[in-house]
Parts: structure tokens; C-alpha cells; sequence
């Protein structure tokens, strides 16, 4: 099993299903050789607005995601290593702490839909994919 680590912008176009990230993203989330990660700050990112706006469709796809999803929960373990890899990498404070508990929950990859050139794809701490790479 590929152990999956998505980013809050590919669970979002999976969501909202936008063409052609959300198709891409879809094909991730319908891989049966993967088991896929989560943290506290994931959800933070999606599911808030998605209740503020009154969107049910993409709420109950966010339900179903993380009610199924393997939960990294230990903040102090994700703010202390998302704290060195922020000064190591450059990153801005929600990459950081997506990608240390990426690490902390041994991800074997962390997919994104940041381009290349930005700043998350200079963390070592795991291996970053592009999900349109």
C-alpha cells in the first residue's frame, strides 16, 4: 500500500470536482493501493468553509474523506518538526506543518497542487508530487 498524504488543494478540487484537477485528484482517491494520511490541519483547511457556505455535497465528501483517513494527531510532534522544516525549506506556516505530519505519519508521499517552483517541493522531509507531474 502507498501510504498518501494529500494536501488541502487536492482534496478541494476532488470536492468540487473541477476539470482537470478534480479528475486527477478523483484518480488518486480511487486507487485501492493506497491508505491515505491526515492531520488536524488538513481539516482545518476544508471543512470550515465548506459548513460556512452551506455547501452539503463537498461537506459529506470531506466526511467520507477523513472519516476514512489514517489521523496523525500529535500537534506538538507536527509544530516542532514543522518549525525546522519551515526555517530549513522556506515554507509558509500550513505547508510546514502538511508536511511534517506527512513525515510523522510515514507517508510515502505528500501530493500537492503546488506548481514546481514552489516553495514545498524544497522539503526533504518527504517526497513531494505534483499531482499534475
Amino acid at each position: 500500500m502507498i501510504r498518501t498524504f494529500l494536501d488541502s488543494g487536492v482534496l478541494i478540487a476532488a470536492a468540487r470536482s473541477l476539470a482537470p484537477d478534480g479528475e486527477r485528484a478523483l484518480k488518486f482517491l480511487d486507487d485501492p493501493n493506497r491508505v491515505f494520511l491526515t492531520s488536524p490541519f488538513v481539516h482545518l483547511e476544508v471543512v470550515p468553509k465548506a459548513i460556512f457556505f452551506k455547501k452539503r455535497l463537498e461537506r459529506s465528501f470531506y466526511d467520507k474523506y477523513f472519516k476514512n483517513a489514517v489521523w496523525f494527531r500529535d500537534v506538538d510532534k507536527i509544530e516542532l518538526a514543522a518549525q525546522t522544516e519551515a526555517a530549513k525549506a522556506g515554507l509558509g506556516a500550513m505547508d510546514a506543518l502538511h508536511l511534517a505530519a506527512a513525515h510523522l505519519s510515514r507517508a510515502d508521499e505528500f501530493v500537492t497542487t503546488e506548481k514546481p517552483n514552489k516553495a514545498i517541493h524544497r522539503s526533504s522531509l518527504v517526497k513531494v508530487v505534483y499531482l499534475f507531474g
